[in-house]
């Protein structure tokens, strides 16, 4: 018979097993299926938890606040100079000297060019002899009346204290020299005037040779070059004989045609934002002024708006977008534009989250409506959270788990 705590293999080699008491083996086996009963149940309701919230939803949401809300058109437009003119020539002539070229930065009063007019410098030669011609002849003339006014009054001088020496024709005859040599002396005058008067105006037309920039400008294209004739501009048929053509660039204009709806909206005077894509650039603009007038085509209102361009980074002929502010409200509550769905006219709803994470639908009454928010006028408390992004996937009584977002635009 073999003793309970030794046992043997196959080799014959005796091994010692500790020995186990009746008692204990069935208190291990009690032991045994206690814990197996304690672990099973906890570990299924942990995965149950787990598995629940694992299947409630993210919801993008935005906190409704209040501040101040503007809403702005923006309109795309070009870049036109403010001002843009091609110069001719005041009196026909060959361009001598040429002081500019494409792309040519001047000033106002600057020379552009000086044009050789041989017959106009003939001609104020001629008119300055007229002139002192005349002033000879009225100078010949003033003598003459001087003597005859002289010999008049001394004949009636005499003629009043001694009657008897001087006959009364005598008297008649100096009075009627007197008199013709002061009409010599008036006719001088206006000779003098009409030689004076021919001698100016040649000068003026010969000062327009020098042909100068009328404003601060840019030289955006030439026409003519040195010993080219230049025509009159004056001229009903002038054609291409411009000298060059001027764009002032210093100062820009955006022509924008108001919608019919933004017209009440407009101010002159109101500042607006430039958005130029190319540059990458936002500039500073102003309203200057608007037609008064809807266009009955278009159902629009020509409107322009001036930018300053001193360092001449714009260029004419770039787009631009224009944001013109039209109506601000001041302490607003507001709500993201996507958040809302519009139902009508000022009407519309959203879907908030509340306190208990559970999706709720509210009806809105909307007021203004800016560039991405819109103002809540009734419907919303202020740091009510709504949900923005796909709203069609919640429906009212859903438990979600909400994540406040920055930037609604993004989802």
């Amino acid at each position: 018979m073999v003793s309970a705590n030794t046992g043997s293999n196959r080799m014959g080699v005796k091994r010692k097993f500790p020995s186990i008491r009746p008692v204990q083996a069935l208190g291990l086996f009690a032991l045994t299926v206690i814990s197996l009963a304690g672990c099973g149940p906890a570990d299924k309701s942990t995965a149950v938890k787990a598995a629940g919230a694992a299947s409630v939803p993210r919801v993008a949401v935005v906190a409704v606040k209040r501040q101040n809300l503007s809403s702005r058109l923006e309109i795309a437009s070009e870049f036109q100079p403010f001002q843009e003119i091609d110069v001719y020539a005041k009196v026909s002539g060959y361009v001598q000297q040429l002081d500019v070229d494409w792309g040519t930065h001047v000033r106002k009063g600057q020379l552009l060019a000086v044009l050789e007019i041989p017959e106009l410098e003939l001609q104020i030669k001629h008119d300055e002899a007229s002139l002192a011609q005349a002033q000879d002849e009225l100078d010949r003339a003033q003598s003459a009346y001087k003597v005859a006014h002289l010999t008049f009054e001394r004949l009636s001088g005499v003629q009043k204290t001694r009657p008897e020496l001087i006959s009364q024709q005598d008297i008649d005859v100096a009075q009627g020299k007197d008199l013709e040599e002061g009409a010599a002396v008036s006719g001088a005058q206006q000779s003098l005037l009409a030689a004076r008067a021919a001698l100016d105006k040649d000068k003026i037309l010969y000062a327009y040779s020098h042909m100068t920039a009328p404003f601060d400008a840019v030289v955006t294209k030439m026409y003519a070059y040195t010993g080219a004739l230049l025509p009159a501009g004056t001229s009903s048929n002038v054609g291409s004989s411009a000298l060059c053509r001027l764009s002032q660039n210093n100062l820009l204009r955006l022509v924008i045609p108001i919608p019919e709806r933004a017209v009440p909206g407009v101010r002159v005077g109101e500042s607006t934002m430039v958005n130029v894509s190319t540059l990458q650039r936002k500039f500073e603009g102003k309203i200057v002024r608007f037609s008064d007038q809807i266009d009955g085509e278009t159902r629009t209102m020509h409107t322009e708006v001036a930018v300053a361009n001193p360092n001449y980074e714009l260029v004419p002929g770039m787009y631009a977008t224009v944001e013109i502010p039209l109506q601000t409200e001041q302490n607003v509550l507001v709500a993201p534009v996507q958040a809302v769905q519009s139902s009508g006219e000022g009407r519309g709803n959203v879907l908030i989250v509340d306190k208990n994470n559970t999706i709720q639908k509210r009806e809105v009454t909307l007021g203004l409506q800016g560039t991405s928010e819109i103002e809540v006028v009734s419907g919303l408390n202020e740091n009510d959270l709504v949900v923005v992004g796909e709203q069609s996937q919640f429906q009212p009584g859903e438990s979600v788990e909400p994540k406040i977002v920055a930037n609604p635009e993004a989802q």
